[in-house]
């Protein structure tokens, strides 16, 4: 007797979107059943690994190099596989979630990279999932034009040598997409976004010289790069195009990560890119991993670790030497400051801090950059000019200079600000207002003239509770605990009514972020992500 013929995957619970078909395609949807199949498995394996991890770390409260890869590191012959030309220059990207009107600006932006993001700048509402797929193949097949309903502005696209290559960003491992069932399984939501994504694209990019190229997010080690590894492996030959097309870039944005940079190459590097330092989800995966390790781990205001702080130094420049070692290209951090129609002061000060930022970014060898905002993108275009020149990268120098030392990467306490009680109000207030527009199906918010994605709200709730939890004392003479988080929680809540009014108040979603950043900031159990709860309350 033969074996039953899989079942295909099912959409739930998910109202009928226009053009949805174009996407949810019957071929589309078995190739995305066919990778839940195959590698959904490994990806259970893989995070029941992450967890067993974290446990040695609270035992220990230390990280080293791997000595089961040493031979890898010591290993100079190997390379990863030669950048094709779209993905040469890379000296500024732009980054942004899907929708219609972002993805004509951010093609037209000047940068020479767009990170199109399904993961941290996106929420993913079933609509932002599919509509953001169907926005990417009207782009590539010219099809894409948007009018402003509130401005009567229209947008399209410039002439095609004159748009930034893609690089897609999909949901990482840890996140499932509730709406597609495949043998009654919910399947990982990184394999609806890449295979969704690959199957439609793949071939189209391949012809226009441009991909597929992706951004691998929130990677914790190279085994979980192997994965990737072996996924594109079996994604070009089930769509009968040749063996490394697909090139990748992976993250160093958890503390793990940035013990294997040198690994997790080695796994890709017949389809390894590059690797990027970023800055928000790496703090956070600083307090997540260490957060039984006592007051030499407690973090100071977000804003006060800046990538000048000596462990911050180390990741970096251990990532641009690791990168050049290997041919691949090294990505610097985020400029997240949105420009502000109003203020010009506000602008001066933020321009010079973002010219500082990317100058030294420039000089300390990384071959680009990213940006939030179109208007940065010439502020960063002219730190690396001056450093590049007509050169497309920098990956000929090698910062042999470089000797970081496994303590290096984990030496907080070598920075000597301390939590303020300003900083624990800016970490609430931009939790709750995050928070709020996330169940609105934004995953790309404007915060205090900041550019703020799902990382900012991590590393705030992540803050209040290590503070909390540390006993930390602020500079006012108030100590951190629950009682002073729900105060300050409460005064924000009432500043927002005030702030927009009672309709606007009663019209969104404000209690629930309130209660939401409570639950995750104050709990005993530390939930590894703050999107898993929240997923639970997403609409849509």
């Amino acid at each position: 007797m033969s074996a039953p013929a899989p079942s295909s995957p099912v959409v739930v619970d998910a109202e009928p979107l226009p053009r949805q078909e174009e996407v949810l395609a019957e071929e589309a949807l078995a190739f995305v059943a066919e990778l839940h199949r195959r590698f959904t498995p490994r990806r259970a394996g893989l995070l029941a690994r992450r967890a067993e991890r974290r446990a040695e770390i609270a035992r220990t409260s230390t990280l080293d190099f791997l000595p089961e890869t040493a031979a890898i590191r010591a290993d100079d012959s190997w390379k990863v596989a030669p950048s094709p030309a779209a993905l040469n220059d890379r000296r500024v990207e732009i980054t942004g979630p899907t929708d219609r009107k972002m993805t004509i600006n951010a093609l037209n932006s000047g940068a020479k990279i767009w990170l199109a993001d399904f993961e941290d700048a996106s929420a993913p509402t079933w609509e932002n999932v599919v509509t953001g797929q169907l926005n990417l193949i009207d782009a590539y097949t010219r099809r894409i034009d948007f009018t402003d309903p509130g401005s009567g502005k229209s947008y399209a696209l410039k002439a095609e040598d004159e748009l930034a290559t893609v690089v897609m960003r999909p949901r990482g491992w840890h996140l499932n997409e509730r709406h597609l069932l495949v043998d009654g399984e919910q399947v990982p939501g990184a394999f609806v976004d890449f295979g969704l994504y690959f199957f439609h694209n793949a071939r189209r990019l391949l012809d226009l010289g441009k991909g597929p190229y992706f951004y691998l997010p929130k990677t914790e080690s190279h085994l979980e790069a192997r994965l990737w590894n072996d996924v594109f492996v079996f994604a070009q030959d089930y769509v009968g195009i040749p063996q490394g097309t697909v090139r990748a870039t992976v993250l160093i944005e958890t503390i793990t990560a940035a013990y294997e940079m040198e690994e997790i190459l080695y796994e890709l590097r017949d389809h390894a890119s590059g690797l990027n330092a970023g800055r928000w989800d790496y703090l956070f995966s600083i307090v997540k991993n260490f957060r039984d390790g006592g007051p030499k781990f407690v973090l100071p205001d977000r804003n006060a670790v800046t990538m000048t702080a000596p462990f911050m130094r180390a990741y970096t420049e251990l990532l641009v030497r690791t990168c050049h070692k290997r041919g691949a290209h090294a990505i610097g951090g985020m400029a997240a400051f949105i420009p502000s129609r109003r203020d010009e002061e506000v602008n001066k000060v933020a321009f010079e801090k973002v010219k500082a930022d990317k100058d030294r970014e420039a000089g300390d060898g990384f071959d680009g950059s990213w940006v939030a905002h179109p208007d940065l993108v010439p502020i960063a275009m002219a730190s690396f000019d001056a450093v590049l020149g007509e050169k497309p990268n920098q990956k000929d120098r090698l910062r042999e200079d470089v000797d970081v030392k496994a303590a290096d990467l984990i030496a907080v306490d070598s920075l000597h600000a301390k939590p303020t009680y300003p900083g624990l109000v800016n970490a609430v207030q931009v939790g709750i207002r995050y928070i709020e527009a996330w169940l609105r199906g934004l995953g790309a918010v404007a915060i205090f003239n900041l550019m703020e994605d799902a990382a900012t709200a991590e590393i705030s709730r992540s803050q209040i509770w290590q503070w909390i939890n540390a006993g930390v004392e602020f500079e006012n003479g108030e100590k951190a605990t629950p009682e002073l988080a729900r105060r300050i929680a409460a005064e924000e809540l009432a500043s927002i009514r005030a702030e927009i009014g009672p309709d606007a108040f009663a019209a969104g979603h404000w209690q629930q972020a309130h209660d939401l950043l409570l639950e995750v900031a104050l709990d005993d159990d530390y939930a590894d992500f703050l999107t898993l709860p929240a997923y639970e309350q997403l609409r849509g």
